[in-house]
C-alpha cells in the first residue's frame, strides 16, 4: 500500500514540476492589434529585439497611472539596450481616442495597442493594470508579474522588471520569473 502511494505521489510531482516547467517555457503565438493611430503592429515585427516587455496598462487605474513616470523611464533606458517595450489596454471602456489623449498628457513615449474584444489579455491570462510578460527573442515568457513591489516609488525594496531585464540581457536566467500582481481589473467586453 505504501509503494502505490509513493508512486501515484511521485507521479503526481513529476506532473506538477513538468507543468511548472513548460509554464515557464510558454511560448506567445504572434498577434497583431493597431495603435491608437491606426498602425497595426505584430509580434514578428519586434523578433529582433533582446526582449519584448508586454505591460497591460490602463488609462483610468490609479494603480496604472502610478506607475506612467516608471514605464517612461524604462521605456527610455532599456529601448536603447534592444529591448521593445509595448503596452496593451484591452480594457473595454477606454477607446482609441481616451488612450491617445492619456499618452500625450502623460508623456508616454512606448508604442500602446489596443487589445478590442481582449483577444491577448485572454490568450496570456492577464487579469489587472499594470501587468508585465516578458518575453526572449523566441517569444517563450521568460517573465511575469509586476513592475516592482509598490505603488509608491518611494517605497519600492524590489525592481521585479528591471532585474529581469538586466537578468535577460546578460544571458542569465531570471532568478525571479514569476511575482504577484496587483492592480485593478481589466475590464472586458461581456461575451455572449
Amino acid at each position: 500500500m505504501y509503494g502505490k502511494l509513493l508512486c501515484v505521489f511521485s507521479c503526481f510531482l513529476v506532473l506538477f514540476i513538468s507543468t511548472a516547467f513548460a509554464g515557464s517555457l510558454h511560448t506567445v503565438d504572434n498577434f497583431t492589434l493597431s495603435d491608437y493611430n491606426q498602425k497595426q503592429h505584430s509580434l514578428t515585427d519586434y523578433k529582433d529585439s533582446k526582449a519584448i516587455v508586454l505591460m497591460f496598462i490602463s488609462t483610468r487605474c490609479p494603480v496604472s497611472n502610478a506607475y506612467n513616470d516608471r514605464m517612461e523611464k524604462l521605456y527610455q533606458e532599456y529601448s536603447k539596450k534592444g529591448v521593445t517595450l509595448l503596452g496593451i489596454n484591452a480594457n473595454s471602456m477606454e477607446d482609441i481616442k481616451e488612450i491617445k489623449k492619456h499618452a500625450g498628457e502623460k508623456n508616454l513615449g512606448f508604442t500602446i495597442l489596443k487589445d478590442v474584444n481582449n483577444v491577448i489579455a485572454d490568450k496570456l491570462n492577464a487579469s489587472v493594470t499594470p501587468e508585465i510578460f516578458v518575453l526572449n527573442s523566441e517569444g517563450e515568457i521568460r517573465y511575469h508579474g509586476r513592475i516592482d513591489d509598490s505603488k509608491n516609488e518611494d517605497n519600492v525594496k524590489s525592481p521585479d522588471l528591471k532585474n529581469a531585464l538586466d537578468e535577460l540581457l546578460a544571458g542569465k536566467p531570471v532568478t525571479t520569473a514569476k511575482t504577484k500582481v496587483f492592480g485593478c481589473s481589466i475590464k472586458r467586453i461581456e461575451k455572449k
